[in-house]
């Protein structure tokens, strides 16, 4: 099989150019083609351009190339990434389509104009390239019935999930001929390089993703109809109470559009037959007429949801359904929604959900039902398995639980039991199921996974690229343990030390679990990997034990935790054995500085990353600021050089608390050190990072050389107090901000010594640890600590 070097994509809309981007961001140049347009616009005009201009012909995809740069959230890793993408049309680059490895189509939901398209691609197609569609629901096989064999054995389904860049699921959907082979190498392609989870579907309308979550969101709504919900009861219920995201029910169809919801909807309704299925799929005459109105969601500023100015501010409003009109949004509370709430993880919370029994536990079991009972029936239809359906609804509509895992969760013995005893049909497969003697459709034994196969358990396919930290604890692979931090053997003499305290914030047990493995490792093991399985690698230090000891005035303690803190990173550093951090999404803080002393970083791609200490009021002082002044020395050796200008973008990188948007954009912010690399599939970072710390000590890994650090001294400080001063007289930051900024500049610029002066760590490190103490006992700064802690925002004060 080829390999995959570039691309194009038809079609520059937002799914379009979002592709277009994606390929991008995993450095594959990319051609983006639109139609031409046909009549010039009056700017164009204006400029003296005609309709045979570039510019002109070209317009449709340079427009979509402009607004992947203004887009929020990004879908570009970084904007430099554009480069890779380069604009054309339809006719005058068609022929260009002959010497792309993949072509993806990306346009207008309609059958005939797909038909078409495809067509003319077939003209200048060479064989070996493959070719796919991005529809979510029309026939694979439709698309191609006029196309040559060797055509079609080229041709599948690629459905993304908007937008590319964020979302997992990825539906790999073959026609009738597509070469297996191909399907394969899709499948390892999509996963491996552009970091997609992959589910392969059947050829049936709408797939695995949008066929149940549409089913489910359709069900949600008539149960709300028929019952007398409102919008806001809904959302209380779908979301994190049942294990689904905060968007919930009618959020998530704000954001998706409810034209868009009404199409994919109706895309079922007009190819299905059994008459039960084409009813949920009728859409309730509510959301016609929403559509009618133009209330269509967030891209026209009103759909179930609207926000309005008020006189206290920003207002977001609801739609009550009788009335059509919009009212202040109210906050909903229960007994079932407060027990899920206080539950602890997704099970528990469904558990104590469905458990209480109330109008809104009623409401959970009614739309959850369904769902189940739809997903067990279409089964053998649309997938090939219990896991495609489970991932694609997880991965494609971020469900903490599939279907089959829910229904596993709430006992599917004892629920099964339920919906007969309320006159509900049950699959007769789940009914044999249970007959044999099984109340699960998955299994775990002794770390490894199975699950419900054609009547049997077939154990879970393992590949080396996932280690699962989870699945190894039950594996009993732990070497140490406390509250806060594992020790994990991963396999072939490397350990993964592991966060695990709440929020995987740092505290005494993470730092003395630091110690204890930098300990072990050296002892007994080749190297270590710094990684862990939560939603976010570290939101940073402590926050609140910290404002507890500066309120009580105990500056020993507070002395305490940072020397603890220090000694522990430069522990790490010194270790004679490699180690590897791997941080992914929010990493800020003292979780940047727990990477720092790492002798490589692998990003996941979604990492956010950033020192963000002056939102609390405080600055770095786990070596944060140390490292940035080692890196600056490091990276200007010549003492002939200047090295004001590198400090200069660390201490506004700094003093602003600017966070990387990816794992490549920590180049742009200073942060990403020669050898640090980027890793797209989330799910392999921890491989990655294991692969990493094994070519390190094959090499011969030696731990890095203490070495002084040049610092800009005493007028390279005066420098950037300055600019803190001019921010100040321009009123854009306040005098706690300028106060918290000097303390910055003096740390950053090694105190008040001669520019070019050659300090030490241990010189640096004590110069963060008075700065931070000093800052503790500011009032202002223990102000920001406790707005941080309650609101979970900075406080300018």
């Amino acid at each position: 099989m080829t390999k995959i070097r570039t691309a194009a994509v038809i079609g520059s809309g937002v799914m379009g150019s979002g592709i277009a981007a994606h390929l991008a961001n995993v450095g594959i140049p990319v051609l983006l083609l639109d139609m031409v347009p046909s009549q010039l616009q009056p700017q164009e005009e204006a400029a003296g351009l005609t309709l045979v201009h570039p510019k002109v012909r070209n317009r449709f995809a340079l427009n979509a190339m402009d607004k992947l740069k203004k887009t929020n959230p990004a879908p570009l890793y970084s904007e430099a990434f554009a480069e890779r993408i380069t604009p054309g049309n339809l006719e005058d680059d068609l022929a260009k389509l002959g010497s792309v490895d993949w072509i993806i189509e990306v346009i207008v939901e309609n059958l005939q104009a797909k038909k078409q398209l495809i067509s003319r691609i077939e003209t200048v197609w060479k064989s070996g390239t493959i070719v796919s569609s991005n529809t979510s629901g029309i026939s694979i096989n439709a698309m191609v019935q006029s196309a040559s064999p060797e055509f079609k054995k080229h041709f599948l389904g690629t459905h993304f999930f908007n937008p590319p860049r964020y979302m997992k699921l990825l539906e790999v959907i073959p026609n009738e001929q597509t070469d297996p082979a191909i399907v394969a190498f899709m499948t390892d392609f999509c996963e491996k390089k552009l970091g997609k989870g992959v589910v392969q579907a059947k050829d049936t309308p709408n797939f695995i993703g949008n066929r149940i979550g549409t089913y489910g969101l359709l069900v949600t709504l008539r149960e709300m109809l028929a019952n007398g919900y409102t919008v806001e009861e809904v959302d209380a219920v779908t979301g994190p109470a049942m294990g689904r995201p905060k968007s919930a029910t009618f959020r998530t169809l704000d954001l998706v559009g409810l034209d868009t919801f009404v199409h994919v909807a109706n895309n079922v309704f007009d190819l299905v037959t059994d008459p039960a299925e084409k009813e949920v799929f009728n859409t309730p005459a509510i959301l016609r007429t929403m559509v009618e109105k133009g209330w269509i969601g967030e891209k026209q500023g009103q759909g179930f949801y609207k926000k309005v100015k008020s006189e206290a501010g920003k207002e977001i409003q609801s739609l009550d359904l009788n009335t059509m009109e919009y009212s202040a949004s109210r906050k909903i509370s229960s007994g079932s929604l407060e027990a899920s709430k206080q539950a602890k993880g997704t099970i528990g919370k469904l558990k104590a959900l469905l458990g209480a029994k109330d109008r809104y536990s009623d409401l959970a079991w009614n739309i959850l039902k369904p769902v189940l009972l739809y997903s067990a029936e279409k089964l053998d239809e649309i997938a090939d398995s219990i896991v495609e359906i489970d991932n694609a609804l997880k991965w494609g509509f971020n469900w903490d639980l599939g279907p089959f895992e829910t229904w596993d969760a709430i006992g599917l013995k004892r629920s099964v039991e339920r919906m007969e005893a309320e006159g509900s049909e049950v699959p007769d497969w789940v009914k044999a199921w249970i007959a044999a003697g099984h109340d699960s459709f998955y299994e775990n034994r002794e770390g490894q996974s199975f699950y419900y196969l054609k009547n049997e358990f077939r154990g879970v396919e393992t590949r080396p690229e996932l280690i699962s930290l989870a699945s190894l604890k039950q594996q009993n692979k732990v070497i140490r343990s406390n509250s806060g931090a594992s020790l994990i053997d991963i396999g072939d003499g490397v350990a993964c030390l592991e966060f695990h305290s709440p929020n995987n914030a740092i505290g005494a047990d993470i730092l003395t679990m630091i110690q204890q493995s930098a300990d072990e490792v050296r002892s007994n093991y080749r190297g270590m990997v710094v990684a862990n399985e939560g939603k976010n690698f570290c939101v940073g230090a402590n926050v609140m034990l910290l404002l507890m000891e500066a309120q009580d005035g105990e500056w020993d303690e507070v002395d305490g935790i940072i020397r603890l803190f220090q000694n522990s990173m430069l522990k790490l550093k010194r270790l004679e054995k490699p180690v590897v951090a791997a941080p992914h999404k929010m990493t800020l803080g003292g979780g940047v500085e727990a990477c720092m002393p790492a002798d490589q970083i692998i990003f996941s791609a979604e990492t956010y990353y950033g020192l963000v200490e002056v939102g609390v009021g405080l600055i770095p002082a786990g070596g944060g600021c140390k490292e940035l002044a080692l890196l600056a020395s490091q990276q200007v050796r010549d003492p002939e050089v200047d090295l004001q200008p590198w400090i200069n973008a660390i201490f506004e990188t700094v003093a602003m608390a600017k966070v990387s948007t990816s794992g490549h954009d920590t180049k742009r912010l200073g942060y990403m050190r020669a050898g640090d690399t980027v890793v797209v599939n989330p799910d392999h970072r921890i491989y990655e990072a294991k692969q990493a710390v094994l070519r390190l000590e094959a090499a011969g890994y030696t731990p890095p050389v203490q070495e002084k650090i040049r610092v800009v001294g005493e007028n390279g400080k005066a420098v950037m107090q300055i600019a803190a001063y001019t921010m100040r007289q321009g009123g854009y930051i306040s005098e706690h901000d300028q106060l918290i900024a000097n303390k910055l500049a003096h740390v950053l610029a090694g105190g008040n010594v001669p520019a070019g002066t050659l300090v030490t760590e241990q010189y640096m490190l004590d110069l963060e640890r008075e700065a931070f103490l000093s800052l503790c006992g500011e009032l202002k700064t223990q102000q920001r600590m406790q707005y941080m802690l309650s609101k979970g925002k900075a406080l300018r004060n």
